[in-house]
C-alpha cells in the first residue's frame, strides 16, 4: 500500500472565505464558527490532526451545506488514515460543490487506499496528467501506479512508473516502487512466457539469465547449451555461456571452465567481431595469464567498437604499466577517470601511473581519492547492484592481491 503525505489542500484564505460566508447566514452562531474554523485551520497546519478532527467535526455539525468545511475534514481523515470516513465526507463535498480545488483528486486517493481501485482511476488520471503541484502529482502518480496494477493494466502502471522516474529521479520512494514494480512485470512476463513457449530458445535463454543471476551457475550452463542446440547462432549467446563458465571457474578454481570460457568468448568474436565485451573478456583472461600482447591485442579491440569502455581502458592501461610505459598509459586512465569518477580502482592505477612517471603531486592526489571511495559503503553497494542487474555484465577490474601504488 502506499501511503504517503498529502500537504494542506485548502488555504487560509479560502478559510477566510468561508468564514465570511458563515458569518452572514447564522450570525447566532458566528463565534463558535470562527473559534472553530481558526483552531482547525491552526492545527491543520501544525499536523495536530485530532484537534483539526475535532474543530471541523463541530464545523460540520453547525454548517452541513458548506462543502469546504467538509472537504477539509475529509483531508483531516485521509491524513489520519481514516479512508472509510474520508471517502463520504469527500463525496458530500463535491456533491455540494463540484468546482473543489484537487477534493476530486483527494477522494480518488482515498478510493485507492481502500483497494477500489476501479472507482480511483479516473480522479487519479486527471490528478496526475493535470496537477501543477509537484507534491500531489507525485504521490498522485504512486497512486495511479498501484491502481494499474489492481486493475491489471501493467503496461499503463509502466508508463505511470517511467514518468514518475523521468520527473523524480532521485526520490527514493518513487525509486523503490518503480523498482519492485519492474521486478514483478518482468516475472509476469517470463510466467507468460512459460505458458505460451516452454522449450522455446526464449525460456532456455530467460532460465540461463534468471539461473546465473543466482549464482547457480551449473544450472545457467545447462540452460544455455540448451540455447545452442536450438540455435547455434544466436547473438550474444556464447558470451552468457561464457560468463557462466568464467563465473564457475572463480568459484571452483576449475582451468578447464576457464579454458572453455575463453573458447566461448572466441566464438561470439568469430559471429560478431562488434562484440566488445567478449573482445574485453579475452583481453582480461590473457592479462591475468601473463600473455600482455594478446591481452592488448583484444582490450584494443575492445575500445575500437566500443571507444567509451571504461574497464577496457583500465584493463589495456593495466598492461601497459606492466610494460614500463607509464606514459601510454596514463590517457587510458584519465579517460577511464572521466567515464567513471566514482570508481576507486581508476584512482589507484592512476596513482601507479603517476609514481612511475616521478609526479609524487598527482600520485598522492589520486591515492588521497582511491582511499576516499574504497571507504563508501554506498560505493560498495552501487557495485553489488551493477553486478546483479547489468545486462551487459564483464569482469572489472579488481586489484592484484599485494599490489600498492
Amino acid at each position: 500500500m502506499v501511503h504517503s503525505r498529502v500537504e494542506v489542500l485548502l488555504t487560509a484564505p479560502a478559510i477566510v472565505c468561508i468564514l465570511g460566508s458563515i458569518l452572514l447566514a447564522q450570525q447566532d452562531d458566528a463565534g463558535l464558527v470562527e473559534r472553530y474554523s481558526r483552531e482547525g485551520l491552526r492545527a491543520l497546519a501544525e499536523q495536530r490532526y485530532p484537534d483539526a478532527e475535532k474543530a471541523y467535526e463541530k464545523l460540520r455539525e453547525l454548517e452541513p451545506e458548506v462543502a469546504e468545511v467538509h472537504a477539509n475534514l475529509g483531508l483531516v481523515y485521509f491524513q489520519e488514515k481514516k479512508f472509510e470516513q474520508a471517502v463520504p465526507t469527500l463525496q458530500l463535498a463535491l456533491k455540494l460543490k463540484p468546482s473543489l480545488s484537487k477534493t476530486d483528486t483527494l477522494l480518488a486517493m482515498s478510493l485507492s487506499e481502500l483497494g477500489m481501485y476501479a472507482e480511483a482511476l479516473p480522479g487519479l488520471e486527471r490528478g496526475f496528467r493535470r496537477s501543477s503541484d509537484p507534491a500531489l502529482k507525485r504521490v498522485c502518480g504512486l497512486h495511479l501506479e498501484r491502481a494499474y496494477t489492481g486493475v491489471q493494466r501493467d503496461s499503463d502502471a509502466i508508463e505511470v512508473a517511467l514518468e514518475l522516474n523521468r520527473l523524480y529521479p532521485n526520490d527514493p520512494e518513487v525509486v523503490y516502487n518503480s523498482g519492485r514494480l519492474f521486478g514483478d512485470f518482468a516475472y509476469t512476463m517470463v510466467e507468460k512466457l512459460h505458458q505460451i513457449a516452454p522449450t522455446s530458445v526464449w525460456m532456455h535463454l530467460t532460465a540461463g539469465d534468471i539461473y546465473k543471476s543466482q549464482g547457480q551457475y551449473d544450472l545457467a550452463i545447462t540452460e544455455y547449451r540448451q540455447v545452442l542446440a536450438l540455435d547455434s547462432h544466436l547473438p550474444g549467446i556464447h558470451y552468457r555461456l561464457g560468463r557462466a563458465l568464467l563465473s564457475r571457474s572463480q568459484q571452483n578454481n576449475s582451468a578447464e571452465d576457464k579454458a572453455a570460457a575463453a573458447e566461448e568468448f572466441q566464438q561470439e568474436l568469430l559471429m560478431d567481431v562488434t562484440n566488445a565485451n567478449a573482445a574485453y573478456e579475452l583481453g582480461e583472461l590473457h592479462r591475468k595469464a601473463g600473455r600482455r600482447d594478446k591481452a592488448e591485442y583484444y582490450f584494443n579491440l575492445a575500445l575500437k567498437r566500443y571507444p567509451d569502455f571504461e574497464q577496457a581502458q583500465v584493463g589495456v592501461s593495466r598492461v601497459l604499466l606492466a610494460e614500463g610505459k607509464p606514459e601510454l598509459a596514463l590517457p587510458h586512465l584519465r579517460r577511464a577517470v572521466s567515464l567513471e569518477p566514482d570508481d576507486a580502482n581508476c584512482y589507484f592505477h592512476l596513482a601507479q601511473a603517476y609514481g612511475a612517471l616521478g609526479n609524487v603531486g598527482e600520485q598522492r592526489k589520486a591515492l588521497e581519492e582511491f582511499q576516499r571511495l574504497r571507504s563508501q559503503s554506498e560505493r560498495r553497494v552501487q557495485s553489488l547492484l551493477k553486478g546483479v542487474l547489468s545486462s551487459t555484465e564483464v569482469t572489472n577490474q579488481d586489484l592484484d592481491p599485494g599490489s600498492a601504488p
